[in-house]
């Protein structure tokens, strides 16, 4: 693969604390904070802390310690939020709709007859965020 991982993408700033997010989760190995253009309200996204562009070339282990953050933040989003169910999703590498080059999975709460937003690229208000995020962190509790 000859794409390269970029040390200044926005998730990256985000682990380094150069951009402020609203946390959900956290361990030795994973990120999780409220996405800032949510396609359903409490919209996750959990992100190793190594840096790896995509599922092309984080270490197995790596992965592994993502796959088992997603489903502890995945049941927290669905308790915390009252969700019929979940739709997860992770992209690869633009022609796969990637466009934040840091490994990511998004965990988007699903309810009965509603149907994600349309990526926008609109910012949520922050407070609407820090809501979602207590009820998710509740369940977590």
């Amino acid at each position: 693969m000859s794409e390269t991982y970029d040390s200044n993408n926005v998730f990256a700033k985000i682990l380094r604390g150069e951009l402020p997010c609203e946390k959900v989760y956290e361990d030795e190995h994973t990120l999780a904070f409220m996405d800032v253009m949510p396609r359903a309200d409490g919209h996750v996204l959990v992100i190793p802390k190594v840096p790896a562009r995509n599922i092309l070339d984080i270490p197995a282990d790596a992965l592994a310690h993502l796959a088992r953050a997603v489903q502890t933040v995945a049941r927290a989003v669905k308790a915390g939020m009252q969700a019929d169910g979940l739709t997860l999703q992770q992209f690869n590498e633009p022609a796969g709709g990637q466009v934040v080059f840091h490994i990511h999975m998004h965990v988007l709460p699903r309810w009965n007859g509603v149907a994600l937003r349309p990526h926008t690229g609109a910012m949520a208000d922050p407070a609407v965020l820090k809501a979602h995020a207590e009820r998710i962190r509740a369940a977590l509790a």
